[in-house]
């Protein structure tokens, strides 16, 4: 599982943080913080179209983090370009017979089924596939944080005591998912049809959720840190999205509230 030590980690991420120029004005984003309450964390909406940005607590979010399981939307990506995988329903990932915390993982996968229930162990073996050279060209291509994969091809997105990850900020992920949603990436239109069927989370009466979370625990194991990154399409118009939340005991699925609750009062979803 992913480690997360916020105090040690948040100091030398505030170090290195590099703000993030969107070259479009930003604006606040007023109905995130009664979705917040208490939580600390940041939340980017971008309109794709008009590339206007909203934020709530603009300083967290221009402050690069751990990726953690988000990483799975560039990792599938990839693999889908480079041919490790080719459609959402193939065989993807053969259980090692390890018995591991998460029952989902314990056993034999789909590529849909493994990146709806974020299995590491296979997404691990998919960046392997996909090896260093291809994994460092991809990243730089798109832009994707601060492109340090030094800490290992299977590890560089897990953060963990001692470990060096891959970091990028609210601001950037969301940025990217925009580029991602409008086809400003340079990958196939394959592979962005099967990735929006991987992503692809609900369907409400407004609106469509496309979306990734991840979560991290610090170095005693406890949740610390939790995303929620991805997109909506509402009535022909595409947002894009990214929230972070940080704190003890904090996971995705507080994230991913936090991401309801804004579309939800915006009128998105």
């Amino acid at each position: 599982m992913n480690n997360y030590s916020p105090s040690h980690l948040f100091c030398a991420i505030l170090l290195a943080t590099i703000t993030t120029s969107c070259h479009t004005p930003q604006y606040s984003l007023s109905t995130a913080k009664d979705a917040f309450g208490d939580l600390d964390g940041a939340f980017v909406l971008i309109d794709c179209a008009s590339s206007q940005a909203r934020t709530y607590n603009p300083d967290v979010a221009d402050m690069r983090l751990p990726p953690c399981s988000t990483f799975k939307i560039v990792n599938a990506l990839i693999g889908l370009e480079e041919g490790c995988v080719t459609s959402p329903d193939q065989s993807f990932y053969q259980w090692d017979g390890v018995e591991r915390s998460i029952p989902a993982w314990n056993r034999d996968l789909s590529l849909r089924e493994a990146f709806q229930a974020s299995c590491v162990p296979s997404f691990q073996q998919l960046a392997r596939n996909i090896g260093q050279n291809r994994m460092r060209t991809w990243l730089e291509k798109i832009g994707y944080g601060n492109r340090d994969i030094s800490a290992g091809i299977d590890v560089f997105w897990l953060p963990s005591k001692g470990r060096q990850t891959i970091l990028i900020s609210p601001m950037e992920q969301a940025r990217l998912i925009q580029r991602i949603a409008v086809g400003d990436v340079p990958f196939s239109t394959a592979s962005h049809a099967t990735l929006k069927e991987l992503m692809f989370i609900k369907r409400t009466d407004r609106g469509r959720l496309y979306g990734k979370t991840g979560s991290g625990t610090d170095d005693d194991g406890t949740f610390a840190l939790g995303w929620f990154v991805g997109y909506a399409e509402h009535e022909g118009k595409t947002y894009a999205f990214a929230c972070v939340a940080q704190g003890k005991n904090i996971m995705s699925k507080q994230a991913y509230t936090i991401v309801e609750k804004v579309l939800q009062k915006e009128g998105i979803l």
